[in-house]
């Protein structure tokens, strides 16, 4: 079987095809990203719709992702993406400094859909939000440290061996084999 992860990042498929035994071929469709709480509504809904505009044959992956802090309820969380372009990394870092509890987590969400099957698969990362170190990976990389160095600290395999797209890729490589 062939799975057509829908994404315009290559690390996106390099690291599913770490986990996956299928085939992984990258397609770039922009599809329509809903505004929801949910990272998993999200996903599912860029799934259901990549799979239909981009021929309906093949099964199609969609992930979102995003960061929850949790001195504030999760947020930014599906609006990852909106508050690092608006406000930046090092704004949120200013905001996140100012509270006791500083912990917080990436969660990445991976859809799948088939025509008839849809299922999700979440992951994870714990970490705390720091001052901004480091000079790899991208977005809020830079601010979460996990397990005593940032993401943006690691190295790409250092990054991939512990990430929240890894622990859903894992779940969802398992699922599969199981079918």
């Amino acid at each position: 079987m062939m799975i057509r992860f829908v994404t315009g990042n290559e690390g996106k498929v390099r690291e599913a095809c770490d986990y996956l035994t299928d085939e992984v071929r990258q397609i770039e469709y922009d599809y329509t990203e809903i505004q929801h709480d949910d990272l998993a509504e999200i996903a599912l809904h860029g799934a259901r719709e990549a799979f239909e505009e981009t021929g309906g044959e093949d099964p199609v992956v969609v992930d979102d992702a995003g960061l929850f802090i949790d001195a504030v309820g999760g947020f930014p969380g599906p609006y990852s993406a909106y508050v690092e372009d608006t406000l930046g990394v090092e704004r949120v870092w200013q905001f996140a400094k100012q509270e006791e509890n500083r912990r917080a987590h990436f969660r990445c969400v991976v859809a799948y859909f088939d025509g008839e099957t849809a299922e999700t698969f979440s992951g994870a990362v714990p970490g705390t939000l720091v001052a901004p170190r480091g000079d790899g990976g991208f977005g809020y990389d830079p601010i979460f440290e996990h397990e005593g160095k940032t993401m943006a600290e690691m190295t790409t395999e250092e990054k991939n061996a512990i990430s929240h797209r890894g622990r859903a890729l894992a779940k969802f490589a398992d699922w599969l084999a199981e079918r």
